[in-house]
C-alpha cells in the first residue's frame, strides 16, 4: 500500500464521503480516506424504519454522552455520532432539512463570506436528487436521494390541517422558497433504503483507483513540518502507521471529533493544550468552543381512533414488516416516520422561524426506548436559536481519552422562554378542529403542567438532544479571533490543513443538519481543487411580511 497520497480525509462522514467522492472524480488526484468505524452492510442501517437501533448501537455509535448538565438537573445527555462509514447520515433520523436562507445570510454576516444563501443554493442543488423532480430550489440530478413519505396515515395531514386552522401558513416546500409554515417533511430514502453519504458518495467512488479506504482506523495525530501539515499517524489493531498528504490533510472527523483531534495535534487553545503537555503548533483559541445543538421535547397525545402505528409495535408486525421490507424495500419499513412538520416563529419581532416541529404518529421516545402503552401521536419541537454555547475539550492527550463535552444547555434566560413557548404553541395546534376526532388526553407532559415554574421543572427533567452538535471550528474573519478556519475552510495559522464537516458552522442551521453539512463539504470541494465556485443563485426567497408585529 502507498504511504503517500495527495490528499488525506479524517473520517468517512458525511463531509468526508462527499469530498472522497468529488475530489477524486477527474482521476487525478489520490485519495486516503481513514475511518475509525467498519462496514454499513446492516439491515439495521439501511431500513429506513430501524433508525432507533444503530444510533444506539456500540458497534455504530461512538457512544459520547456529555457531561452533567446544570440546566437539565444535572442530567449526562446522549450524543450519538457515527462510527461507520457513512458516519451520522448511517445512524441519523434521514430528515432532509436544509435551513433557512436567513441562516446563510447569518453565517455571511458573521465573517463567512462566500457562505450566503445565493451561494450555497448551487451547491445544495448539486448534491440533490429530489424524486418529485427538480425545481428552481431543487435539484433532480445529484448523488443524495430524497423523497416524501406517502402520508397513508391520516394524522399527518391532520397535524398539518390544524397548523393551519390555528393561523399559520401552508407551505409546498419547506426546502425551497418558503420554510415557515407546515408541510410534507423530505427524507434522504431512496428505493426503500436509508440513502446515506456512504450510498450516495462513498460507494460509487469506492470504483476509483485513485480512492482508497481504510476502516477500523483510528487516527493519533496530524503530523506537521513547521507550521504545514504533512500526514498523519494512526493506529489499526495494535499496528501503527504514518501516511503523507502531497497537497492537503482534511479533517472531518465532526463536531466533536474534529476538534479532539485538533487538540491532540497541537492546534487549539495554548493554556489546554500545556495542560496535557501537548506541544503547540498553533495557538488558536476557538478550537472546540461554540458548541451548539438543538434541544426537542415529545409532546405527546392519546389518540381515541385505532390508527397509530401502535398497532405495529408488537412483535409479530414487526417481523411482517421487516420481512415485506427485505423482499421488496416497501411499506412500513421504507419510511423513517417523519412525513409532516412545520417551522413557525415563537413571538412578534422574530424574522424568521426558530421552533421547528417534527409529526409522528406514535407516542414513542426518539431512541425507542420508551414507548406508550397505547395508541398516541406526538410532536417533536424545539427551538431552534438557543443563545447557551459549550466547548468540546480534552481530557487526556491520547486518542482513546474521550473528548469532554459541554453543551451548557439552557444556559441563557431566553431558552426557557422559547421553551415555554414550544409547548404552549403546540397545544394550541393540537386543539384545534381538525384533530379533534383523533385526540384523547395530552399524556405527555400533562394536562396539569401549566405555570411557568411547572414547565421549567418539566423541560430539565424531559427535554432531549436533537443530535444536532455542530460549530466547534467555526468559520470567521480574519479579525475574529475565535474563527477556526477561514472561508475556504483552511485551518488559521497553518498550511495544508482544512476542517470540513458541521463544525465550521458559524451558527447552527434551522433544522436538521445532514443536509447542510452535504452541501458544505460539494462547495469545500471546489474550494479544495481550485474550481470556479458555482454561479450564484438570483432567485428570491420568501419572508414574513408582518414578523415585527405579530407572532403568525
Amino acid at each position: 500500500m502507498s504511504t503517500a497520497y495527495d490528499y488525506i480525509i479524517v473520517g468517512a462522514g458525511s463531509a468526508g464521503c462527499v469530498l472522497a467522492d468529488r475530489l477524486t472524480a477527474d482521476g487525478r488526484n489520490s485519495v486516503l480516506v481513514l475511518e475509525f468505524g467498519g462496514s454499513d452492510r446492516s439491515v439495521f442501517i439501511q431500513m429506513p424504519s430501524a433508525l432507533s437501533i444503530p444510533m444506539n448501537s456500540p458497534k455504530f455509535d461512538w457512544g459520547y454522552r456529555s457531561e452533567p448538565e446544570p440546566g437539565l438537573a444535572g442530567r449526562r445527555m446522549h450524543t450519538p455520532r457515527g462510527k461507520v462509514i457513512g458516519g451520522s447520515s448511517s445512524i441519523n433520523g434521514m430528515v432532509y432539512v436544509r435551513g433557512n436562507p436567513m441562516d446563510f445570510e447569518g453565517w455571511a454576516d458573521q465573517g463567512a463570506a462566500g457562505w450566503d444563501y445565493a451561494q450555497v443554493l448551487p451547491y445544495f442543488m448539486r448534491a440533490e436528487s429530489r424524486a418529485e423532480g427538480g425545481t428552481a430550489y431543487r435539484g433532480d440530478r445529484g448523488p443524495l436521494h430524497n423523497r416524501y413519505g406517502r402520508l397513508k396515515n391520516p394524522l399527518y395531514t391532520a397535524f398539518i390541517d390544524a397548523a393551519h386552522a390555528a393561523g399559520y401558513p401552508v407551505t409546498s416546500d419547506i426546502n425551497g422558497g418558503q420554510q415557515e409554515g407546515f408541510g410534507r417533511m423530505d427524507m434522504t430514502v431512496h428505493n426503500g433504503r436509508r440513502w446515506s453519504a456512504a450510498n450516495a458518495y462513498l460507494k460509487p467512488a469506492l470504483k476509483r483507483p485513485n480512492l482508497t479506504l481504510i476502516t477500523h482506523a483510528m487516527v493519533d495525530r496530524i503530523l506537521f513540518e513547521g507550521n504545514r501539515a504533512v500526514g498523519l499517524r494512526y493506529r489499526q489493531g495494535d499496528t501503527e502507521h504514518e501516511v503523507r498528504a502531497g497537497h492537503e490533510v482534511i479533517v472531518s472527523s465532526g463536531p466533536i471529533n474534529s476538534p479532539h483531534l485538533l487538540k491532540r495535534s497541537g492546534i487549539g487553545p495554548a493554556a489546554e493544550l500545556a495542560r496535557f503537555d501537548i506541544p503547540v503548533v498553533h495557538d488558536l483559541p476557538g478550537v472546540g468552543e461554540n458548541l451548539q445543538d438543538h434541544l426537542e421535547f415529545y409532546l405527546q397525545m392519546e389518540c381515541t381512533q385505532p390508527i397509530t402505528l401502535y398497532s405495529v409495535m408488537n412483535p409479530i408486525a414487526k417481523a411482517r414488516i421487516g420481512a415485506q421490507w427485505l423482499l421488496t424495500k416497501k411499506g412500513l419499513g421504507a419510511t423513517n416516520h417523519f412525513e409532516s412538520c412545520g417551522f413557525i416563529r415563537s413571538a412578534p419581532g422574530i424574522p424568521y422561524p426558530d421552533i421547528q416541529f417534527h409529526f409522528l404518529p406514535l407516542a414513542v421516545s426518539y431512541d425507542g426506548s420508551a414507548a406508550a402503552d397505547r395508541h398516541g401521536y406526538q410532536a417533536h419541537v424545539g427551538p431552534m436559536r438557543s443563545k447557551s454555547r459549550g466547548n468540546v475539550t480534552l481530557s487526556g492527550p491520547r486518542s482513546n481519552d474521550r473528548p469532554s463535552i459541554r453543551f451548557n444547555y439552557m444556559s441563557h434566560p431566553d431558552d426557557w422562554a422559547e421553551m415555554r413557548a414550544c409547548l404552549r404553541l403546540t397545544r394550541e395546534i393540537f386543539a384545534q378542529d381538525p384533530l379533534k376526532p383523533f385526540t384523547g388526553r395530552e399524556m405527555s407532559p400533562g394536562a396539569d403542567i401549566v405555570s411557568d415554574e411547572q414547565i421549567d421543572a418539566w423541560i430539565a427533567q424531559k427535554v432531549e438532544s436533537a443530535y444536532h452538535p455542530s460549530c466547534t471550528c467555526k468559520i470567521g474573519a480574519d479579525d475574529d479571533m475565535m474563527a477556526v478556519v477561514d472561508p475556504q475552510l483552511r485551518v488559521r495559522g497553518v498550511e495544508a490543513l482544512r476542517v470540513v464537516d458541521s463544525s465550521v458552522m458559524p451558527a447552527i442551521t434551522t433544522g436538521n443538519l445532514n443536509a447542510p453539512t452535504i452541501m458544505i463539504a460539494e462547495k469545500a470541494a471546489d474550494h479544495i481543487l481550485g474550481k470556479q465556485m458555482l454561479a450564484p443563485s438570483e432567485i428570491e426567497y420568501s419572508r414574513a411580511s408582518n414578523w415585527r408585529d405579530a407572532q403568525r
